[in-house]
């Protein structure tokens, strides 16, 4: 029988375990998934946990229950996480060429699930193990130790195992990519690396190790010998191991492409826009602009047995934000992410949130990644999705406002705090990712301003999207109005040429901190700092660019991480008051500020996305809200009617009554349980 590998790799320790008419304003949409079709980009997504020697019988058993379930992309786990003699892997390979075969037949499409960094070896504490074999393989910590351990340490791996973690830059890297070949060559259809990390269970901050050092001294940068945030050589390390992992990423995508051309690549990325990456080196972001390789986003839920159902109101911000920097750093190639429940009502809304942010659903029962969390909940979601799959997929955002995710600031401003973020409700016990105060979001400065400024453009139901900075450009700003830079003290030159060009052309910036752009992307001070020839006085809306009519509003505070602890109401208007007077939304409502908006286009349909997560206070309920919204598409009207999954037999379109208020402008009020799609047809 495999493991069950639970619900994440992440690092948990066994100590803790105590305006005017609507502009279409993204003109094209180009998915640069080479050979991708549409199937990755619509897909629905389930685990297939297969056995060591999978029967045909078993194995159809597998396809043809999650087929019953509307999925359309079966994750295939098998004995891959484990140590295998080539032999032993080979003889594996014929089981996985047949049940990709059997998955083929029944119409759907497969994906295989391997660790690319862990080795897990069966009884390795005593026996054999690969760390016993091949000792120099390993990563090794700051103090130079061997990044192995043996069962307890992390409740993925069980008593008597051993952990392995090797190094990206050694003979591994041979080893693992002559595996991806063998894999490719079953004919799946993607591949679905996990753990690609330098893991800090046992020690912080690998790879320190010959491999390491060799790799990273031919590109200038010196491997440090002790934690020191002010040392410039420690600061450039801390870039160098984001890129070194993306650059062992884009082998194993080669590797895989090498034997077959037509494979899609997904990496399990567990870091999303909090402070994980900083510690364990995976950004995800550094892949958005690469061909044929994504992500499947692990969005954790809040506690591993109650999933979301003691969430807060910031918690469910703190989830959005992670779904919605998943899909803008998946760029404009599909963006997979987990939707975890731990029973029909809380996992539906956490699909819902998924959906809303455009990210494909993987549903799973937490604690594990082998279950459902009930059968006839995930048919239903995802024949709701199937059946809107282009408008919730293929639509284009309506978005006016972006926001600006920063590697350098989450790094360099955050990065000597202690603490990862996750989340803002202290869940002590085995169960809480957060069992310290450090480890909640409100204890960080940068990422607390970036969750606080997304918080207040939710409650304000401002359509928005986030930017990512490891490859922005100039042009990533062409669709938006509007860019909110919280917190941002660190952004290289390039960075700050882009934002200027933008308040030339016109575009409002709204930035937040004593010290904007102070730093350089390594985190060194400079001056002058880079925005100050377009920065004035604190709370002054600053006009250096007059006949385009670009400004900087500058707020030398923390409005957001305010808003984000105490919901004032200043704090608010700080930040949201500049956008209304400058670029008011196409659509407004009267609905509670925990109704989540979004907006986007598809031909003559203007696309409407509501998710209620209303009545979250540490009990899970979400009552029904009725509310009334007002869209001005700018031209007429034809029709308006709205979708549900919630508790209904069927996916399909009912209308709605609206009136015509003046011109373009229509008024109707909407009934929302959970989530709602409002679908608005005009000519």
């Amino acid at each position: 029988m495999i493991r069950s590998h639970f619900i994440s790799r992440r690092t948990f320790l066994a100590a803790q375990i105590a305006s005017g008419s609507l502009t279409l304003l993204h003109p094209s949409k180009s998915f640069s998934f080479a050979l991708a079709g549409d199937w990755a980009r619509v897909a629905r997504l389930a685990p297939g946990p297969l056995w060591e020697d999978p029967t045909d019988a078993e194995m159809r058993a597998i396809i043809n229950r999650l087929k019953t379930q509307r999925v359309s992309v079966v994750e295939a786990d098998s004995i891959l996480s484990y140590w295998l003699t080539e032999a032993q892997f080979d003889a594996h390979m014929v089981y996985a060429s047949r049940f990709n075969t059997l998955v083929h037949d029944a119409g759907m499409k497969v994906v295989w699930y391997i660790p690319s960094l862990e080795v897990i070896s069966q009884g390795g504490q005593t026996g054999p193990s690969m760390y016993k074999t091949n000792p120099t393989w390993v990563q090794k910590s700051l103090a130079g130790k061997p990044n192995v351990f043996y069962g307890s340490l992390v409740f993925w791996v069980e008593p008597g195992e051993e952990s392995a973690w090797m190094s990206p830059n050694g003979p591994y890297r041979q080893y693992f990519l002559d595996r991806i070949k063998k894999l490719a060559a079953t004919q799946p259809d993607a591949i679905w690396p996990d753990v690609p990390i330098y893991f800090d269970g046992k020690y912080p901050w690998a790879d320190t190790s010959d491999w390491a050092r060799i790799a990273a001294s031919a590109e200038g940068v010196a491997i440090p010998s002790r934690e020191d945030w002010a040392d410039p050589a420690w600061r450039r390390w801390i870039e160098w191991r984001h890129r070194n992992l993306n650059n062992y990423l884009l082998a194993i995508r080669d590797a895989a492409r090498s034997v077959k051309p037509d494979i899609l690549t997904f990496i399990e990325t567990v870091t999303c826009d909090y402070k994980d990456a900083t510690g364990i080196g995976l950004d995800g972001a550094y892949l958005r602009k690469a061909d044929g390789i994504s992500h499947v986003w692990e969005v954790d839920v809040v506690n591993l047995n109650s999933s979301m159902r003691t969430a807060r109101e910031n918690d469910w911000v703190c989830m959005i934000a992670m779904y919605k920097y998943g899909r803008a750093a998946s760029g404009s190639k599909p963006a997979w992410a987990f939707s975890y429940g731990k029973q029909a009502d809380d996992a539906s809304l956490v699909m819902a949130e998924v959906l809303a942010a455009g990210c494909n659903p993987f549903e799973i029962k937490t604690p594990n990644m082998e279950a459902t969390v009930n059968a006839a909940m995930r048919t239903r979601m995802y024949a709701f999705v199937a059946a809107h799959q282009d408008r919730l997929f293929n639509s284009i955002s309506l978005a006016k406002v972006a926001v600006y995710h920063s590697t350098a600031c989450r790094d360099y401003v955050d990065g000597p705090k202690p603490g990862t973020g996750l989340y803002c409700t202290r869940m002590g016990g085995s169960a809480g990712w957060s069992g310290d105060t450090d480890d909640l979001t409100t204890s960080q400065q940068w990422l607390a301003e970036y969750r606080g400024t997304i918080k207040a453009l939710i409650g304000a139901h401002i359509p928005f999207n986030v930017l990512t900075s490891p490859t922005f450009e100039a042009a990533d700003l062409a669709p938006y109005r509007v860019l909110m830079l919280p917190d941002c003290e660190a952004m290289s030159p390039a960075e700050a040429a882009a934002i200027k060009a933008f308040v030339q052309s016109g575009g409002l910036v709204v930035i937040t901190r004593p010290k904007p752009a102070g730093l350089n992307q390594f985190g060194d001070a400079v001056s002058p700092p880079a925005l100050a020839d377009i920065i004035g006085p604190p709370g002054v809306d600053h006009r250096p660019y007059g006949p385009a009519g670009g400004h900087v509003v500058y707020e030398s505070g923390l409005p957001g991480k305010t808003y984000l602890a105490s919901t004032t109401q200043d704090a608010f208007n700080r930040l949201i008051n500049p956008i209304l007077n400058n670029c008011p939304s196409f659509v407004t409502t009267t609905a509670p500020r925990q109704i989540h908006l979004e907006a986007g286009i598809l031909g003559q349909e203007i696309i409407l996305q509501f998710v209620n997560f209303t009545g979250v206070t540490g009990t899970f309920t979400v009552p029904q809200k009725t509310f009334a919204l007002t869209v001005d598409p700018g031209r007429q009207v034809l029709k308006i009617e709205v979708a549900s999954p919630d508790a209904t037999n069927t996916p399909a379109l009912a209308a709605v009554a609206f009136t015509t208020v003046t011109g373009t402008k229509v008024t109707f009020n909407l009934t929302l349980k959970q989530y709602s799609v409002v679908v608005v047809t005009t000519i």
